[in-house]
């Protein structure tokens, strides 16, 4: 599937939610950071995840520091690879992101701060060291 096509069956809330995984999630923030600036990116992605969240029945599964720091992360590394890659290099380059239980974030949050009301409904900045 193009990126074009996931993004917009996401949007219009067609995505089906048993294989949407978490590796899925970062490749939908690539896709949409390669088509938007930043700052929009971040609105959209965030505001289709919460769509999302709530076609499921399930608005709690919405995490704002999470969604906003991968999304974040993701960009950053795409600037770093300096040509924009394509997906399957970028998911090559950057395995520590399809990573979810005890992936990258840990490294950058304490545990306690991710689950946090703050955290989940608040972006918040990192609290343990920096990424790799």
């Amino acid at each position: 599937m193009t990126g074009d096509e996931l993004i917009e069956q996401f949007e219009n809330g067609v995505t089906p939610a048993a294989t949407f995984h978490h590796a899925d999630h970062v490749r939908l923030a690539f896709e949409y950071l390669r088509r938007y600036s930043a700052l929009e990116a971040l609105q959209r992605f965030s505001a289709a995840l919460q769509r999302f969240a709530a076609a499921q029945g399930k608005v709690q599964l919405y995490h704002e520091t999470i969604t906003w720091a991968y999304l974040l992360l993701i960009r950053e590394r795409i600037a770093r690879a300096g040509a924009e890659p394509n997906w399957p290099e970028f998911a090559a380059r950057n395995t520590d992101l399809l990573v979810w239980k005890g992936g990258v974030l840990t490294t950058l949050y304490r545990q306690e701060t991710l689950d946090s009301d703050l955290a989940r409904h608040t972006f918040v900045l990192p609290d343990r060291g920096t990424a790799v």
